[in-house]
């Protein structure tokens, strides 16, 4: 592992960029429709070749596809569902809700990315709340940074046995100040998720359908609902692997898809700002994307449990996608550590040497 790559097997990852270098270096895009798979297509093959035999080696992958300008390379399940079959993304969900709430301001469904959520979602707010819940925005829900005790992890059991998902999140207590710094919480999201229910007057599902499943012509289907019939923003989504691939494309190509504009592009710059820190990781994190480097190529990635990863490399026109076994843990110095190595030492070197 070279020592300018961030993703190092056991070590945090750190982005040591500014905002404006990152924000133009992500912003460098294409602008093509998917094509039909040309396997090896941009690759040096005996890199690539051995680029999938290490993924096929990785006991938890189930399935990876490698595209390179809009063209699939290489589609293989190793394991588990075909890669045209709806799986799990788990909290890949997140970055397709902060994609659908970009679409909502780009409509006027929403005013904007610093209007609270009680302005914006005014009766999700209960009353007695901690009076700070009034300043929670949607700029803290997508970046996870409103403050509250998180729903994931240790809590995630309490929040979605409770009788009100969105009331128990925004009932919980402060740990830090709205704004402060990011809390991985998928309350986070699900009240943004809410939010964008309430001021659309409709589901999250048919948004997502409508806003991108039709234009990208792929299969959204039904998931996760909490008790008052929202359904979870930021967790148990499904998409087959090629899907989720499209939905990568539609990002790496600065939110077109066959030339029509389904994500503003000011929202695909402004998402792929850093804003945050992930504390687990080290990465930086903007609205819904990680931001990385690795080999002096800026990264945003989308990671879910068990391993379920979106890749893109603008700078060299990589789409890729790994889905994992969704019931098996992996963390940055675990599962993920190899899935970083596989894209960084093995994938990015094969589309280098082409």
């Amino acid at each position: 592992m070279t020592s300018n790559s961030p993703f190092r097997l056991g070590r945090r990852t750190v982005l040591a960029a500014t905002t404006a270098v990152a924000a133009a270096s992500l912003g460098c895009v294409l602008t093509r429709p998917l094509l039909a798979a040309q396997p090896g297509a941009g690759f040096d093959p005996a890199l690539l070749d051995r680029a999938i035999k290490q993924a096929a080696g990785l006991d938890q992958i189930h399935a990876l596809v490698i595209g390179r300008n809009g063209a699939v390379v290489s589609a293989e399940a190793f394991r588990g569902p075909a890669v045209n079959r709806a799986v799990n993304v788990k909290s890949v969900s997140k970055t397709i809700a902060a994609s659908l709430a970009g679409i909502a301001i780009d409509r006027g469904v929403l005013r904007g990315v610093d209007v609270p959520l009680a302005e914006a979602a005014p009766g999700l707010v209960p009353a007695g709340v901690d009076p700070r819940v009034r300043r929670i925005t949607i700029a803290d829900l997508l970046t996870m940074q409103a403050g509250l005790e998180p729903t994931s992890g240790p809590g995630y059991g309490r929040w979605i046995n409770s009788r009100n998902w969105v009331v128990d999140a925004l009932r919980r207590p402060f740990v830090t100040e709205p704004g402060a710094r990011m809390l991985y919480s998928t309350g986070s999201y699900h009240l943004l998720g809410a939010a964008l229910s309430s001021a659309s007057g409709r589901s999250l599902l048919s948004l997502a359908r409508d806003w991108l499943g039709e234009p990208l012509g792929i299969d959204v289907p039904s998931w996760t609902r909490d008790p008052q019939g929202f359904y979870l923003g930021g967790n148990n989504m499904a998409l087959s692997p090629l899907d989720l691939f499209r939905f990568g494309e539609l990002w790496r190509q600065g939110g077109q898809w066959n030339g029509q504009q389904v994500i503003s592009a000011a929202w695909v710059e402004a998402s792929w700002v850093p804003r945050t820190r992930s504390p687990f990781s080290g990465d930086d994190y903007g609205y819904g994307w990680f931001l990385a480097t690795a080999k002096g190529h800026r990264i945003a990635y989308a990671r879910g449990y068990g391993g379920q990863m979106l890749y893109l490399v603008p700078s060299l026109g990589l789409t890729v996608v790994v889905t994992s076994d969704p019931g098996r843990p992996a963390r940055s110095d675990g599962h993920v550590g190899l899935l970083n190595a596989l894209l960084t030492d093995a994938i990015i070197p094969a589309a280098e040497m082409a």
